[in-house]
């Protein structure tokens, strides 16, 4: 550590510490400087790249749009052939823009050039084994790519007429599968270059200003550091040596200080803020060392008995839940006893339905209450099997309320999953499908393969559109509170799904909602 032993130390090395300093924020600016150049190179980069690549995008898809509607017009009018040649020569018409750089072509799925208005002499051709200077197939690379559900883009250097070099360029390819036709448009992205170098040179006329901003301003810094050793460290250097006699006096008694021998008002001020300051800080240091005493006193107390509370409610529900289950039995025993003597009864219906209904709050409950203590193994199921199961199982309380079930479901559908959770995730869905759905009106049940990795289950109804459904998924949260329930369901539902990377949409407004869930056939995560 440095250590002055005059003034004239102190302002030479202030004027050392402001070099390094000033030195040392010069480093920061213009390394700052640099990398905001180079998020701004990346940056500029990015967005001209991608809005180069929505341009030709657009463009291959009007032109496949154009071709969709001219076909569908003409196929039963035209012969094929007929109609391709007027759409070539429509599409020739339609060109806009003379700029040889931007076209576009046509290839066939074999790879024979169908339309390209800057190499007419090569329509006809096979192009399938056309490579770039880099040894990468292009025709055939946007050829498969064409063939994909929204085509997609694909990177290559290519020669540029009009630089008469090669340059990089990206093309987008998408196709029109009823003709096996892959189109495609591509733009070179030199230009970006001219926009680099211009950035480059901002940046560097921008470290020039900087560097002699603070030449500038270290010279100054300088100079009024000397001056200020010249004219005001003598001044300054006779009130410190009065007020160093005075502390050294002061450490010899225990007297208040004397104001009398400090000469500056404004050290006067510092001395009485002080000593107010020591005086506050001892009393409310006292009092806060009070307070914090009652405090931990009080929270400690709370905290007790915020604890038994939640003892007792937990204890309370898993007796609840462990009693219903008994009696729930005796009177489900009872009713299909009942309805062996009287088949058709609506009274049983109803009963029957209202003993589903505390049925399917006990499993809630009770998955509740084990979630957190059980772990719920997975195993290959048949999805089909079970909804059907709980169709069956939903549709008296369904035939009460004046509901009914139309079902869509494939058949031997299997996923790896866990069984109590898929049923927690039905029986929750359909239990507020017939709590909220329109009298008299149909529930749609639909589970089907997606694709071969991807099932989906939805559950349609006709009901009042779904106002907060952000909310839908909040503990305790329900729509209408007038229908009943806990809002516990679908908050059990979103546990279950986010757990096991299910995806959930919901869709809802005026006329129906619709709960969709899109299960991974070998998710491969433990419950």
């Amino acid at each position: 550590m440095i250590k002055a032993k005059s003034l004239y130390h102190l302002v030479l090395y202030s004027i050392l510490f402001i070099i390094v300093l000033i030195s040392f924020f010069t480093f920061i600016i213009i390394n700052n400087a640099h990398d905001e150049l180079q998020e701004k190179i990346f940056t500029l980069k990015t967005d001209y790249t991608n809005n180069q690549k929505d341009l030709i995008k657009n463009d291959v898809n009007s032109a496949i749009k154009f071709i969709s509607y001219y076909h569908e017009k003409y196929k039963d009018i035209k012969p094929t052939k007929r109609i391709q040649e007027e759409i070539l020569l429509a599409l020739e018409k339609l060109r806009v823009n003379d700029n040889i750089n931007e076209y576009l072509f046509i290839y066939d799925f074999n790879g024979k050039s169908v339309y390209h208005p800057i190499e007419k002499t090569k329509v006809g051709e096979n192009l399938i084994a056309l490579k770039d200077v880099n040894g990468k197939k292009v025709i055939e690379e946007l050829i498969i790519i064409s063939k994909e559900s929204n085509g997609g883009y694909v990177d290559y250097v290519w020669y540029k007429p009009d630089i008469s070099e090669n340059a990089k360029k990206t093309s987008y390819s998408n196709s029109y599968d009823q003709w096996n036709w892959s189109i495609g448009k591509g733009v070179y992205l030199d230009k970006i270059n001219k926009l680099v170098l211009t950035k480059k040179d901002e940046y560097n006329q921008k470290i020039s200003d900087f560097t002699l901003q603070i030449i500038s301003l270290t010279i100054m810094l300088v100079l009024y550091s000397i001056f200020i050793y010249k004219n005001a460290t003598i001044l300054i250097l006779n009130d410190v040596k009065e007020i160093g006699r005075y502390f050294k006096e002061s450490q010899k008694n225990d007297e208040p200080l004397n104001q009398n021998r400090i000469i500056f008002g404004e050290f006067k001020v510092i001395a009485n803020y002080a000593t107010d300051a020591m005086n506050n800080i001892k009393l409310k240091s006292h009092m806060l060392e009070d307070l914090n005493k009652n405090l931990e006193y009080k929270v400690d107390e709370k905290t007790k008995e915020l604890t038994k509370l939640i003892e007792s409610q937990k204890t309370f529900i898993k007796n609840s839940v462990h009693e219903i289950n008994t009696p729930l039995s005796i009177i489900q025993t009872n009713i299909d006893l009942l309805k062996m003597k009287v088949p058709e009864n609506k009274y049983i219906t109803h009963i029957e339905s209202g003993a589903k209904i505390i049925q399917y709050i006990y499993d809630d409950l009770s998955y509740l209450i084990k979630k957190d203590r059980v772990v719920y193994k997975k195993e290959y199921l048949n999805l089909s099997t079970i909804l059907f199961h709980r169709l069956d199982f939903f549709a008296e309380i369904a035939k009460s309320n004046s509901l009914y079930f139309v079902s869509n479901i494939q058949e031997d559908i299997y996923i790896k999953f866990n069984l109590t959770e898929f049923q927690r995730v039905i029986d929750n869905n359909l239990s507020n499908a017939i709590k909220y759905s329109y009298a008299k009106s149909p529930i749609f049940v639909r589970l089907d393969y997606i694709n071969d990795d991807e099932v989906e289950f939805s559950v349609t109804t006709h009901s009042k559109r779904i106002e907060y459904q952000n909310k839908i998924f909040d503990d305790f949260y329900r729509e209408d509170s007038a229908r009943g329930g806990f809002g516990l369901g679908l908050r059990i539902v979103k546990e279950i799904c986010d757990k096991n990377s299910v995806i959930i949409k919901l869709e809802s407004n005026e006329k129906e909602t619709k709960f969709t869930y899109r299960f991974k056939i070998n998710e491969n995560i433990t419950a």
